[in-house]
């Protein structure tokens, strides 16, 4: 897919997975929710879940379906702790995997945390037009995730190719 000379804003939700966190110390949150806004999307949607297979769904599958929503970015809830099954919850709810991200996301992973990297399960895909991002809840990873892989993505001029011009229609409606 081409990119375009002039940046797509996105509309986007941020979904923190926690069963600690709350709005006054979602950190991975407010840095996922800023990321965007300084690369010109829009924070659409935000919202904090326990780590609940049935509630994370009910979320995302509401902005799934939201029209407005055109990219969602969780955290939290990647790992291989009891509580932890976003893949779980998520997975179900893809028409397409994004099976790349997650292999991508191990590797630039690895420069930073060596072999701990094994142990995230961040996935990303297409559901109902809407992408999704899954990422691991610590701010670290988060920031990764985004400089190294989600600003490029979701940026329209990137060449050779980013996600953001999936939303090339809508942007010009």
């Amino acid at each position: 897919m081409k990119a375009l000379d002039t940046p797509i804003p996105l509309a986007c939700a941020v979904l923190t997975i926690s069963d600690t966190r709350t709005a006054g110390d979602d950190t991975s949150g407010n840095l996922l929710a800023e990321s965007l806004a300084q690369a010109g999307h829009s924070c659409v949607r935000r919202d904090i879940v326990k780590s609940n297979l049935y509630q994370i769904r009910r979320v995302l599958s509401d902005w799934i379906a939201d029209p407005e929503v055109q990219v969602i970015l969780t955290s939290g809830g990647t790992g291989y702790g009891h509580s932890h099954g976003v893949p779980e919850a998520v997975l179900p709810l893809f028409d397409r995997e994004i099976a790349g991200f997650e292999a991508l996301f191990r590797q630039v992973s690895y420069d930073e945390i060596g072999s701990s990297s094994i142990q995230s399960r961040a996935l990303a895909g297409m559901a109902n037009g809407t992408l999704v991002f899954c990422l691991p809840g610590s701010n670290d990873a988060c920031r990764t995730a985004w400089t190294r892989i989600l600003r490029e993505q979701l940026d329209s001029t990137h060449r050779p190719c980013n996600f953001a011009t999936l939303f090339r229609k809508a942007a010009t409606e």
